[in-house]
């Protein structure tokens, strides 16, 4: 808890870590109303995978070229202009009148995200290196926070009963904090770094850690966007429940990303992934067993697991020996939503196929690889 008492005494931290918060708001909004977005626009599961794909395409493709321009505004600068991109494309997908437009709203909202995730992660990089503190892994509960505020929202959409309004308070409201926040870190510049060629053994430590990456990220993802839908027509959860296991979800997280900077220092990096996957594969058992309330606790399950396993890759991609902070965290991004970009699309074409049921045994399946591969890495390390 040291760490997050350093963000909430010191505004340099908590400007920073607010938007994480917000980024969590934002991409929450839009997913408690997909199932709204789904039947307002009459499409089908397979469609709804698609048009996720094109949010999840939108952020893989602005990594090539995110680094450079982060490197060129300066990090606290492109971070703040990352808050101003997202805040106005996150209002898009849901006022999208057809589904062409909806994929191209999502294209951009994914765009913006993708920036806003490398420039806030090398960010606390940066801001770690230069002030000898460590709260990555509290900076990524603040993420989590944003998604217990956004479940509680979720208990007003009987309330407002206006998606776009929704949306439209909730951007209104974040955009201002950030505003009077962005002076504690809009100046902050990445160090000076002594490069090397680029070389595959020069990323040779991290690829291991990009499967890993590749999982975790997918899964989170997948809980994200389909959490809400699974709550409504696996369980058959009613209207007030289906925004519950997002909240469960996000709770859990933000406590584990919350203790993870001392528990990590304890057991180790290797062995606080293995123990978080196995936690998340409980919590998927929990989810198939289609009942409303233990589905809720396995998504609670699955937030506690995930919880301190990403955090720990941003870390180790932004401290490369040899590599501006900003490419190891692309690096690490890269890797870790290609799982975004694909898993929507393989998500929806199996709920279509066969059962959403189905797609979240594949998530169960994945939770206990990335186990197999720390208790792998667990044993070259003791031989």
């Amino acid at each position: 808890m040291k760490s997050l008492w350093l963000i909430l005494s010191n505004p340099r931290y908590f400007g920073v870590a607010w938007v994480f918060t917000s980024i969590n708001i934002w991409f929450g909004t839009w997913a408690i109303y997909i199932p709204t977005v789904k039947e307002k626009l009459h499409i089908n599961k397979a469609d709804l995978g698609i048009a996720l794909f094109c949010l999840s395409l939108g952020v893989f493709t602005i990594f090539p070229v995110a680094s450079k321009i982060i490197n060129k505004l300066g990090v606290g600068r492109a971070s703040w202009y990352g808050v101003v991109f997202a805040s106005v494309t996150a209002m898009l997908p849901l006022m999208a009148p057809n589904y062409y437009l909806l994929m191209a709203a999502l294209y951009l909202f994914g765009a913006s995200n993708g920036f806003i995730d490398i420039a806030i992660n090398t960010l606390v990089t940066e801001i770690e290196k230069e002030d000898k503190q460590n709260f990555m892994s509290a900076a990524h509960g603040f993420f989590s926070l944003g998604g217990i505020l956004v479940g509680l929202g979720s208990f007003l959409i009987p309330v407002i009963g206006n998606p776009v309004l929704h949306m439209g308070i909730t951007v209104v409201l974040v955009f201002i904090i950030n505003f009077f926040l962005k002076k504690h870190y809009i100046h902050v510049v990445a160090a000076p770094v002594e490069k090397e060629p680029f070389s595959l053994k020069l990323f040779k430590p991290l690829l291991l850690l990009g499967i890993i990456g590749f999982v975790s990220f997918g899964s989170e993802g997948a809980i994200i966007d389909w959490s809400a839908l699974y709550l409504k027509e696996m369980t058959m959860a009613p209207e007030l429940l289906i925004g519950a296991g997002f909240l469960a979800f996000s709770t859990t997280m933000t406590l584990g990303r919350f203790l993870g900077d001392g528990i990590s220092a304890k057991i180790g990096p290797i062995k606080i992934v293995g123990l978080g996957a196995l936690i998340a594969a409980v919590g998927f058992v929990l989810v198939l067993t289609q009942h409303t309330v233990w589905s809720i606790v396995g998504f609670a399950f699955n937030g506690l697991g995930f919880s301190v396993i990403v955090p720990e890759l941003f870390r180790i991609g932004g401290n490369v020996k040899g590599v501006d902070s900003s490419q190891g965290v692309a690096f690490i991004a890269g890797a870790g939503y290609m799982g975004f970009l694909l898993g929507p699309v393989i998500l929806g074409f199996i709920a279509e196929s066969a059962s959403l049921n189905y797609s979240f045994i594949l998530l169960l399946c994945m939770a206990l690889l990335v186990f197999g591969i720390t208790f792998f890495l667990r044993r070259r390390k003791n031989s």
